[in-house]
C-alpha cells in the first residue's frame, strides 16, 4: 500500500513518531495537526531503559546524536532523624538514558521529511469518519479530509472521542508534583552536590503515602538539569476537581497547593531531599494528575491511536515515551504490510493493544505498592525492598520489548 493522505492530531513525540511512521510505511502526504506553536522549550525530563533505547535506535527512532546522560541504580532513601540523606534502604540496578523532552522532541522533528506539512497553532475540534476516509475539523473552522487519521493528542484525545465515545481516564486518587531547574542550584546544599548525590544515581525518597523520583538530565548545551517527580495523595480537603480529567500547569498552583508542597517536603522528606525538591521556584511547580486507561482497540475504521490518546499509563512504569515510539514501529509494520486501508487497524491493533494493557495493569501495582499502600519504609531493608519491587510485577519497567527484537537489547535483565 503506498500513497495517500495520513492526519496526525498532536505534534508531540507521539505525533512526530507516527508521522514518520506514516512515511516509512508508504504513505504519500502526512500533515500533522499541532494545537501549540512552540513545544522545543518545554524542559521536563524522562528515561529510557538502555534495551529498549538499543531496539528503537535499530528501529531508526532513535540515536546516539540525541543528548542524554546514562544512570546505573537507584537508591533508596527514608527520613531518619537528622540524617541529611535519610537512611539507605537499599538500591535496585538501574540500565537507564534521561533525556530533556523538549530537544528530543526537537530531534524526531527535524527527521521527519521536507514533503511533511507540520502547522502549528491548530488545535483540532472534531473528526469526522466515512467509509472511504476521514476528515479533521480545525477550531477555525477549516475541514481537511485524509484517509486515514492517527490520534497522537493525549491523553483527552479528540481523536479518541470519535473512535469511542465515553472512553475517558479514570483518576487513581493521587497527584504527581514534577519539577526541573539547572543543576547548578544544588550548591545551595553543599559545596560538592556529586558527593551527595553522584551523577550515576537516580533517587527514590520515600514516606509513608508516597515518594519522590530525582535524576538529571541533559542541559543541552553540555550539562544537568535536576528533574524530579513526586507522587503523594493531596489533602482532603482540597477540592482539586480532579475525577475531571486535567492538570494544573506552572503557575496555576494556589497557597493550599504551596502549603502542602512545603509540608511534604519539610516534614516527609529526608532533609537533603526535601530541600532539593524547594530549589524548584514556584512557577517552575507543576501538577499532573494521576489518570489510566487504555483504549478498547487501537485502531476503528480510518482512525488509529498511538501514545497517551490509545493507553495512559502511570509514569511509575518508565515506559511512557518508548511506548508511543514502539507504537511508531508497529504503525510502520503495519501501513508496510497492509494491502489497503482496511488492513491496517486489526494488524496494528493486535501488535499494541496488550502492550498497553499490560502496562496500565503494571502502572497500578506500582501505585498501590509505592504511593497507595506504601510500607512502614522505617523498617524495611534490602531484602523487603527486594520482594516488594518484585511482587509488584515489574517484568515491563522501562517498557516491553519490541517483537523480533536481536541483539544485544534483546534479553537484558528489567528488575
Amino acid at each position: 500500500m503506498h500513497g495517500g493522505t495520513v492526519a496526525v492530531v498532536g505534534g508531540s513525540i507521539a505525533g512526530c513518531a507516527a508521522a514518520l511512521a506514516a512515511h516509512r510505511g508508504g504513505a504519500g502526504e502526512v500533515t500533522v495537526y499541532e494545537r501549540s506553536d512552540n513545544l522545543a522549550d518545554y524542559g521536563a525530563g524522562l528515561g529510557m531503559h538502555n534495551a529498549r533505547y538499543a531496539e528503537l535506535e535499530s528501529a531508526g527512532y532513535m540515536d546516539a546524536d540525541m543528548p542524554c546522560l546514562q544512570l546505573t541504580r537507584r537508591r533508596w532513601y527514608t527520613r531518619d532523624g537528622s540524617l541529611p540523606l535519610g537512611r539507605q534502604v537499599g538500591e535496585l540496578p538501574l540500565p537507564f538514558r534521561t533525556y530533556t523532552w523538549g530537544p528530543l522532541w526537537r530531534e524526531l522533528r527535524d527527521r521527519l521529511p521536507a514533503t511533511t506539512v507540520f502547522r502549528g497553532n491548530s488545535p483540532v475540534r472534531t473528526v469526522e469518519t466515512s467509509p472511504d476516509g476521514a476528515a479533521v475539523r480545525l477550531e477555525d473552522g477549516s475541514a481537511h479530509r485524509a484517509d486515514l487519521v492517527i490520534g497522537a493528542d493525549g491523553y483527552r484525545s479528540v481523536v479518541r472521542g470519535a473512535a469511542f465515545p465515553g472512553v475517558r481516564p479514570a483518576y487513581a486518587g493521587y497527584v504527581a508534583w514534577r519539577g526541573a531547574y539547572p543543576a547548578g542550584r544544588l550548591t545551595a546544599l553543599g559545596p560538592d552536590p556529586d558527593t551527595a548525590w553522584p551523577v550515576e544515581d537516580c533517587v527514590f525518597a520515600v514516606f509513608p503515602g508516597g515518594h519522590a523520583v530525582i535524576y538529571r538530565i541533559p542541559d543541552g548545551e553540555g550539562g544537568h538539569r535536576v528533574n524530579w517527580v513526586l507522587y503523594t495523595v493531596p489533602p482532603p480537603e482540597l477540592d482539586l476537581g480532579l475525577d475531571t480529567p486535567t492538570s494544573l500547569p506552572p503557575g496555576t498552583l494556589g497557597e493550599a497547593l504551596h502549603a502542602s508542597f512545603a509540608q511534604v517536603t519539610g516534614e516527609l522528606l529526608p532533609p537533603y531531599w526535601g530541600g532539593l525538591l524547594q530549589l524548584t521556584q514556584p512557577d517552575e511547580l507543576f501538577i499532573q494528575p494521576m489518570y489510566d486507561f487504555t483504549a478498547p482497540h487501537y485502531g476503528s475504521g480510518r482512525l488509529l491511536l498511538a501514545g497517551d490518546a490509545a493507553t495512559v499509563a502511570r509514569p511509575h512504569t518508565g515506559g511512557g515515551a518508548v511506548k508511543a515510539l514502539q507504537d511508531a514501529t508497529a504503525l510502520e509494520t503495519a501501513f508496510a504490510a497492509a494491502a489497503d486501508w482496511s488492513e491496517v487497524p486489526a494488524a496494528y491493533d493486535a501488535a499494541r493493544g496488550p502492550v498497553g494493557a499490560s502496562m496500565v495493569e503494571l502502572g497500578r501495582r506500582l501505585g498501590d505498592a509505592l504511593v497507595l499502600r506504601s510500607p512502614d519504609w522505617r523498617t524495611v531493608e534490602q531484602g523487603q525492598l527486594d520482594a516488594l519491587w518484585s511482587g509488584a510485577g515489574p517484568s515491563a519497567f522501562g517498557g516491553r520489548e519490541l517483537p523480533g527484537a536481536r541483539g544485544p537489547a534483546a534479553g537484558v535483565a528489567e528488575r
